[in-house]
């Protein structure tokens, strides 16, 4: 099946309300006058006519040949500017048509004004088959079974009043299409459309709100697909360089940091920055290596540029022409500015420019480069890693460079292993059976696999454990094997427990020391890593068992299990089993009973035990918690149960309990003097005197004020 897409048509409302100012006065810098100027600014006709012809120049730079645009004028019947013939398709013809076109005439009521007769002529227009399509369908008449799929694309700008107006517009082109179908079925000159992009631009002046709310792609039917845009007059050229760059898979680059000379004064000089638009495929070759685009959003823009710097200029010869990835062809944004002419001028001369980008390791490298073949700009994708063109490393250097030791006899042995043999097709299997099986047993074997000798202390010692390796690599084990694979085990554990060194090559930054203990760490985890990914058979996890028992417990892991495939569930439940008790212990021999909960609780919802909430039974007696004996009692606990585990393990040693525990004596809040007075077995009253007559309060009262009185005359006296 062979799509084509590569035709678009734009309609253009020539209304009268297209008439109408858009209420964004142009900037006009003129002699100094006495006569007032008044505003001067442009129709919604000058405003859709500019923006769509600029949207035409920007296709037609990047796409000499096979993107063909055509135009629609729709008022009170449909005017058709150009055809799919190359001869039209450029801007001088689509130019000197709308000067014959004119501005929108003036309303009368006579005559019925309408956008539908454009919409109408477009769909008529995507019917029509291009000097391309007639090759396809003469290509395809000769041959059986193939299909020409005719796709294109119809941009609307107009105005509407409403939504309600919009729903209308896109029902009656749906509608259009499919009559428009129905008349290619049986006619030799149409072509059926089999997918249409319709996008519904609203224009309206600046000064306005518009009611027409925008609406992302939507699929109304099969076979259309439709979107709508609102914006003001003055912003509807910015509107349609977001598009074509949707339409056309563009992206945007900008070059920064242009040494210019000033036009005023030549010996200076400043840089500029200028956009250019080309293919995205410039910018998609990068992705998942060590470069990064730095992208931005331009002011006013909706769109994301990305941002290379410019390098020394280079002429353009032979000798200095580097590989790359991808050519796309380029065309600048602002095609009047000053800076963009200089910039075409510059490498229509014959020079090339490097851009370079940052790295995500550091530093810049030139990515991109700039250059003039035959009249036309192209913008080069430069090749960041190893030429194609230079002499292929040998397997001895390693493509990392320096790296050397890779595991290459284990490699030859792992491709040996999982040859594929094609099988003979049978009635009973699948014809992906064997495909899929290989495929499970290489994810299953190359789980873990390390590139080189320096990242692994297995394979460096696998005379050791040598059957457990090959063994375990089978789905099932008999009775024998698994014996021989936990004879190997328990060999290893001698070898760790008579202190034996491994003998092992540099190994790079993969250890953290050349320690004994740190090495049979490693080799522990990673050889319980390969047997955990290896199967799941019972004999796979009796090995699995084995290494765990074997395997002493380090300080780093957290817990025995280590950092292992398959073990962090099983020993990390024990770890937390530990913390938590230990938290129980602390919280009993250092907190008050009406102490909130403690940070290193694990379950505050659980409900206090006896021994939590009130103290802690030692020997049938109970130590309270908040006296001078508590620390004590917890020396004497942690002490009776072996403390060292507790506290070694964790984040809090014997020093910080203690220390909690003193803080939490001195913190203590003095106790309520009006309990201390009270006899034991009554009920301390908080307010003794509340209740009395108010006549007694108001003699208290009083007394006191006069005797504050007679006191601040006798220090006046006293003075």
């Amino acid at each position: 099946m062979n799509e084509i897409n590569h035709k678009t048509v734009f309609v253009l409302d020539h209304t009268p309300y297209f008439g109408i100012s858009c209420e964004s006065p142009i900037d006009c810098d003129f002699i100094k006058s006495k006569l007032p100027i008044p505003p001067i600014s442009k129709s919604l006709w000058t405003c859709a006519v500019e923006a769509s012809v600029e949207y035409c120049r920007i296709a037609y730079d990047l796409f000499p040949a096979g993107k063909l645009i055509r135009f629609v004028v729709s008022d009170s019947a449909a005017h058709i500017v150009n055809t799919w013939n190359v001869s039209t398709q450029n801007l001088s013809h689509v130019m000197n048509a709308m000067v014959m076109v004119g501005v929108p005439p003036q309303q009368t009521q006579a005559t019925e004004y309408s956008v539908i007769h454009g919409l109408r002529a477009a769909i008529e227009a995507l019917a029509e088959p291009t000097d391309l399509q007639r090759e396809q369908l003469a290509a395809h008449a000769k041959s059986e079974g193939s299909k020409m799929v005719n796709r294109g694309r119809v941009i609307c700008i107009t105005s509407a009043r409403d939504n309600g107006s919009m729903s209308n517009l896109a029902d009656i082109f749906q509608t259009v299409l499919e009559q428009q179908n129905a008349i290619a079925a049986g006619h030799k000159e149409y072509i059926r459309i089999d997918q249409c992009h319709l996008v519904i631009i609203n224009l309206y002046p600046a000064n306005m709100e518009s009611m027409v709310t925008n609406r992302p792609p939507v699929d109304i039917s099969p076979i259309l697909r439709s979107e709508i845009h609102s914006n003001k007059a003055n912003k509807i050229s910015n509107k349609l360089t977001h598009l074509i760059l949707l339409h056309f898979d563009l992206a945007s680059t900008t070059v920064t940091g242009i040494p210019m000379k000033e036009e005023q004064n030549a010996s200076s000089s400043a840089n500029y920055d200028v956009e250019i638009f080309h293919g995205r495929t410039a910018h998609s070759v990068f992705l998942g290596t060590e470069l990064v685009l730095p992208h931005s959003v331009k002011p006013g823009v909706d769109y994301e540029t990305v941002t290379l710097k410019w390098c020394t200029p280079r002429s353009c010869g032979s000798s200095e022409m580097q590989p790359c990835l991808a050519q796309c062809r380029v065309t600048p944004v602002d095609v009047t500015s000053r800076p963009s002419s200089c910039l075409i001028n510059f490498l229509l001369g014959g020079r090339s420019v490097l851009l370079e980008m940052p790295k995500k390791s550091g530093g810049k490298i030139t990515s991109h480069l700039l250059s003039a073949h035959g009249g036309e700009i192209f913008i080069h994708s430069l090749n960041t890693a190893r030429s194609c063109l230079e002499d292929p490393p040998s397997i001895s250097e390693g493509g990392g460079g320096r790296v050397t030791d890779y595991r290459i006899p284990d490699f030859g042995q792992l491709m040996t292993a999982h040859r594929l043999v094609p099988l003979k097709p049978l009635p009973g299997r699948e014809p992906d059976e064997g495909l899929q099986k290989m495929r499970t047993k290489l994810r299953r074997n190359s789980r873990y696999w390390p590139l080189t000798f320096s990242r692994t202390v297995l394979y460096n010692v696998r005379q050791f454990v040598e059957p457990v390796l090959v063994l375990t690599q089978k789905p099932e084990l008999s009775e024998e094997e698994k014996v021989v694979c936990i004879k190997s085990i328990y060999n290893l554990s001698q070898l760790e427990e008579r202190q034996e060194t491994l003998a092992l090559p540099n190994m790079g930054h993969r250890l953290k020391g050349s320690k004994k203990e740190e090495q049979y760490r490693l080799l522990w985890w990673e050889l319980e890593t390969i047997v955990s990914s290896s199967g799941s058979s019972p004999a796979h996890k009796a090995i699995v068992s084995c290494i765990r028992e074997c395997r002493r417990p380090s300080a780093d892991d957290g817990h025995t299990g280590g950092g292992g495939g398959g073990t962090g569930a099983t020993d990390g439940g024990g770890a937390a089993g530990t913390d938590s008790h230990r938290a129980s212990v602390i919280r009993a021999t250092t907190d008050s009973p009406m102490s909130p909960p403690h940070s290193m609780s694990t379950d505050t919802t659980a409900p206090l035990t006896g021994s939590a909430a009130g103290g802690l039974s030692v020997g049938g007696r109970e130590s309270t918690s908040g006296t001078g004996a508590a620390g004590n009692s917890a020396l004497a606990i942690l002490g009776a149960r072996g403390s060292k585990k507790l506290f070694n393990t964790g984040a809090r040693s014997l020093f910080d309990t203690l220390a909690t525990t003193e803080r939490t004596i001195s913190q203590k809040r003095i106790d309520f003097s009006g309990r201390l007075c009270t006899p034991t077995g009554q009920i301390a009253k908080l307010y003794p005197h509340f209740g009395t007559k108010d006549s007694d309060a108001g003699q208290g009262r009083g007394a006191a004020t006069a005797a504050a009185v007679a006191a601040a005359a006798a220090t006046v006296d006293a003075k």
